[in-house]
């Protein structure tokens, strides 16, 4: 039997801010409710579909923790049963309309939303026993997917001024994930695929002025002393140091695939240019903690999936995501063109939609295999192509795209000259023998931090600066609380400052998606933050608390009951 071409490796990452008690609509809890039945079920579904049929999925999934917390949340369980009967609801009534007005193929159509959304509630219900998180752990249990996470509530890392912040993003989700999935989690996604190395940092002089640098550690290292093998890089940060040949030691420490990795005694010349269809270690001070390496997303597959020009999503045939009935905010319609006029949309068809999802798995099964076939092969190495998406794109901005992904998984799986693994799977097979360093960057427009940290979102760092600094001086008082009171306002400070880390509060505002949301977002975490400092402090001084201020207290632990398992001390 020949050799497969390469190893495809498919990683979806999954994020909703929290928003569970911050509103409902158009922006709040029905984002996560819109994700729950437009993307998780329906990628369980797919699982299972395919599963049934002996083909093993092998897909990498990464859930940030406050994603799969809220999911665990019993207000979420609760609202997300009335979403689902107020869309089937909404669905029997726009069948009932369109078929007094003599429309029989939206009559038709919204007899299949209703039908989809009962079915939804259904599997919600009784299938998951309304714990999507233990059914997505279930599905790692049996070895179909692998589980990666993300910093606790998708802070953006590199910007982030204190070292015990990130050290707190991390070890939280090291937190929630055993406690929601079971085990230790091998792969971090960093947010927005961004990272720092170790260098001499200053926070940005426009943010509080100029301020000596002093040494930061390399993501890397925060990464390797919490367990984690891998993370995800975007294609341009290849443009850092040169490759340098290194030896791995298999011994295992703190449950990683690998101890440290050495330089090499002999000096071995690498074989061709860095490549983005192979895996790194990373870093330049490697010998100096476990190691850890990098995958490489693929920019060539990726732009059949992500471009707005030649995009599989904007195929006239799919149903057109912006364009809606109301009442109910259904979707009838298909993209029908590329003017993006709403009124001249043709009605949707769904046998069209599923034929062109075949066409375009096929087209998608081609172009992996024809990348991997022209990637270089260094030394022999066994390449692999890397596919990270949002895996809200599946299911919710493109409707069919979990059609699509069973179609190129199933073909993927009976074809040769493919090898289809989890990240892990790549990595206990294929150990990467090369070190490098990575620059400082991101996935973001322009490679760097801009879609962040521009003139209109410095403001909101200087809130979060201020909160990490006022932490610091406030666990350096009181440690990490002498008794049950003092531990429960420092939680929620804790909590507090993780939320205000969000980067959405700051990509929602640069993209003008939802500004005044997310200002909105800031304003609150920052105040809440300073409210219940201050009243460790007075607790700590032995001061009068009234009654009002308690109640007030009990109001936002409510609201933002998250990360049970919280610990202070992770931010000393």
């Amino acid at each position: 039997m020949s050799q497969p071409l390469g190893s495809f490796v498919l990683i979806l990452h999954s994020h909703v801010p929290y928003v569970l008690g911050h509103a409902t609509w158009p922006h709040g809890a029905n984002m996560l409710h819109e994700a729950a039945a437009d993307t998780y079920i329906p990628l369980l579904w797919m699982l299972e579909e395919l599963t049934a049929e002996g083909v093993q999925p092998n897909i990498t999934l990464s859930f940030s923790p406050v994603t799969v917390e809220q999911l665990a949340d019993e207000r979420f369980k609760d609202w997300f049963v009335r979403y689902l009967e107020d869309k089937e609801r909404s669905a029997t009534d726009n069948q009932q309309e369109f078929g007094r007005r003599g429309d029989t193929h939206l009559e038709y159509l919204a007899g299949l939303w209703r039908e989809r959304y009962a079915a939804l509630r259904e599997a919600f219900c009784e299938r998951y026993q309304r714990d999507l998180p233990r059914a997505f752990r279930y599905q790692q249990e049996l070895g179909h997917i692998e589980l990666m996470t993300c910093a606790a509530t998708h802070g953006y890392l590199p910007l982030l001024r204190e070292d015990s912040s990130i050290n707190g993003q991390i070890m939280q989700a090291v937190a929630s994930y055993g406690r929601l999935f079971g085990g230790r989690p091998r792969g971090m996604w960093l947010p927005e695929c961004a990272y720092r190395p170790q260098a001499m940092w200053a926070p940005p002089p426009q943010i509080i002025g100029p301020e000596a640098p002093y040494p930061r550690r390399g993501l890397e290292q925060f990464l390797s002393e919490s367990g984690f093998d891998y993370f995800i890089i975007d294609t341009h940060m290849l443009g850092g140091g040169g490759p340098e040949p290194v030896a791995p030691d298999r011994q295992d420490t703190l449950g990683k695939l690998w101890g440290k990795v050495w330089k090499v005694r002999e000096p071995v010349r690498y074989h061709g240019d860095k490549s983005p269809y192979l895996a790194y270690f990373v870093g330049h001070m490697y010998e100096d903690h476990p190691a850890v390496a990098c995958l490489v997303r693929d920019p060539q597959t990726g732009l059949r999936v992500w471009s707005a020009e030649v995009g599989y999503p904007g195929d006239f045939c799919y149903r057109d995501f912006h364009k809606k009935h109301i009442p109910g905010d259904h979707r009838y319609w298909r993209v029908t063109d590329d003017s993006g006029d709403l009124g001249s949309k043709q009605p949707y068809v769904p046998e069209d939609a599923d034929g062109r999802t075949r066409e375009h798995a096929g087209n998608f099964l081609w172009a992996v295999k024809e990348t991997l076939r022209a990637a270089p092969h260094p030394g022999g190495r066994h390449p692999v192509l890397c596919a990270p998406f949002d895996a809200e794109l599946f299911g919710h901005w493109w409707f069919e795209g979990p059609r699509f992904l069973a179609h190129t998984l199933r073909w993927m799986h009976h074809d040769p000259d493919i090898e289809l693994s989890t990240a892990h799977q790549y990595l206990e097979r294929y150990s990467p023998d090369v070190a490098i360093t990575l620059p400082e960057g991101s996935w973001g427009a322009g490679g760097g931090h801009w879609v962040w940290l521009n003139s209109e979102t410095e403001w909101s760092w200087r809130r979060e600066y201020d909160a990490e600094l006022d932490l610091r001086a406030l666990l350096r008082d009181h440690g990490t609380g002498h008794d049950e009171t003092m531990r429960s306002l420092l939680k929620q400070a804790c909590r507090e400052l993780l939320l205000l880390q969000a980067s959405d509060w700051q990509f929602l505002i640069t993209t003008g998606a939802a500004p005044d949301y997310a200002a909105a977002r800031i304003h609150c975490h920052h105040s809440d933050y300073k409210r219940v400092a201050e009243l460790a402090r007075r607790y700590g001084r032995g001061e009068y608390i009234s009654q009002e201020e308690w109640d007030a207290f009990g109001a936002i632990c409510a609201r933002d009951r998250i990360f049970e398992d919280i610990e202070p001390e992770w931010f000393r």
